[in-house]
């Protein structure tokens, strides 16, 4: 700084020494050689007198930089000095501190130890006494709920037992009818044979079968068996005929006409068609059964439904699944029979489920009639429960007044007992010898 500040000044020497010789030079008029002259010496020595100013400024500014550096060096030292003494300071100060707060710190945790464990213990004596408890009321209620248990199952097996019992002894009278049956079967087997090998062999066992049908899904008083449809035609009879309850006709009933039809030959000779695969065959034969089971409709419609003796409508049993499949099987068919002749095609499980709805229905009329003795029981019972009533308040009278000569019994006794405390008790031996005595003075 103090270098730049010097060679401004310099400058501005220079530029007063050049403004001055110009103005002599115009003054004087002196010639140029002269002041050139005087120019190179005055340019000499201010070179000399720069040159000398310029090493005294170096001087200047090597002992400046030494005086510097020295001060430097000093400062660096009282600096370290200072820190030393700082940092031996603050660790002993820190080091004093940690420890008066590790020792707060000890004290601090020893007693929040000690008040822990306290309250540990508090709780761990507090959680025994409660578990403690909940165990008792579990063992309780577990107790209580055992004797239910077993309360519930001791009843439960009773009812299960007397219902197991009821049905062993349902199943065993079933057997024993089933075994009855079972010999009415073996008598109707010879009938049976007999009728597979008669000329009408299939037709026999297709009525063998719906009255096997008809007797296991119905009693013997809800069909008849050759019956009348016409009471003013007797020589027209069906094979089978269910008895519907109904209150048009003089006998409360009208019947429901069943007919076994059996186009044996025509069944026969579809069955190899379908077995040799002849289509115009199958399609041949398929045209007369058709034709034979409509013959057969218009056979029921004509001979066996007599409304209002009948229904309007009759049944053509047919012993096979198969057959009956078969008729299902041409369109139309089965539903033209119904419009044309009132005839319904029926195969062995159609029929079954026909009986077992004709069943149901039997129930439900029997449970009707019997509705009028049931109102007839209930009003006795309510009649009955009546008198059980009054009989109960004259009952709660009784004991009411029984009760009340108790308590004036008790009141009597402990009168009794007041004045008896003034007496003096006697030993028991003296109790004894006085009733002995009294008993024989009584004699």
């Amino acid at each position: 700084m103090e270098l730049q500040f010097f060679i401004a000044i310099i400058g501005l020497l220079l530029l007063t020494v050049i403004l001055l010789i110009v103005l002599i030079v115009k003054k004087s008029g002196t010639d140029s050689r002269t002041i050139i002259n005087r120019l190179e010496n005055y340019e000499k020595n201010l070179k000399d007198e720069f040159e000398r100013s310029r090493k005294t400024n170096s001087e200047s500014d090597r002992e400046s930089r030494k005086e510097n550096t020295e001060t430097l060096v000093k400062f660096q030292e009282s600096i370290n000095g200072k820190l030393d003494t700082l940092t031996k300071n603050t660790h002993e100060s820190l080091t004093n501190n940690l420890t008066k707060f590790m020792a707060i710190i000890s004290q601090k945790f020893d007693s929040l130890s000690s008040a822990t464990q306290a309250n540990l213990f508090k709780q761990q004596e507090t959680i025994q006494a409660g578990l403690k408890n909940i165990q008792d009321n579990n063992e309780k209620k577990l107790e209580q709920m055992r004797m239910t248990v077993d309360e519930k199952l001791q009843s439960t097996l009773e009812k299960r037992l007397s219902s197991s019992f009821e049905i062993v002894s349902k199943q065993l009278e079933a057997v024993q009818k089933g075994l009855g049956e079972m010999q009415t079967l073996a008598g109707d087997v010879g009938g049976l044979k007999r009728a597979l090998t008669n000329v009408k062999s299939a037709g026999g066992m297709g009525e063998v079968q719906l009255e096997a049908i008809l007797s296991n899904f119905l009693s013997a008083e809800q069909y008849e068996k050759n019956a009348h449809p016409n009471p003013s035609n007797p020589k027209m009879v069906v094979e089978f005929a269910v008895k519907i309850p109904s209150k048009i006709t003089e006998r409360d009933y009208i019947y429901l006409p069943l007919d076994s039809k059996y186009p044996v030959a025509i069944w026969d000779k579809l069955t190899l068609a379908y077995e040799t695969g002849d289509k115009s065959e199958i399609e041949s034969q398929k045209r007369a059964l058709a034709s034979e089971i409509r013959s057969m409709a218009k056979d029921i419609k004509e001979k066996y439904i007599e409304v209002p003796h009948t229904t309007d409508f009759g049944i053509l049993f047919v012993p096979y699944e198969s057959l009956y499949a078969e008729l299902n099987r041409i369109p139309g068919f089965v539903q033209q029979l119904q419009n044309d002749f009132k005839v319904t095609i029926s195969g062995p499980t159609t029929l079954t489920a026909l009986l077992n709805s004709l069943q149901m229905g039997f129930r439900t009329l029997a449970i009707q009639k019997e509705t009028s003795k049931v109102w007839d029981l209930l009003g006795s019972v309510k009649t009955e429960f009546g008198k059980f009533g009054t009989l109960l308040a004259k009952t709660k009278e009784k004991l009411q007044s029984a009760t009340n000569e108790i308590e004036k019994a008790e009141k009597s006794s402990r009168n009794i007992e007041k004045k008896l405390t003034r007496v003096d008790a006697l030993s028991q031996t003296d109790a004894e010898k006085v009733l002995i005595d009294t008993a024989f003075d009584a004699e």
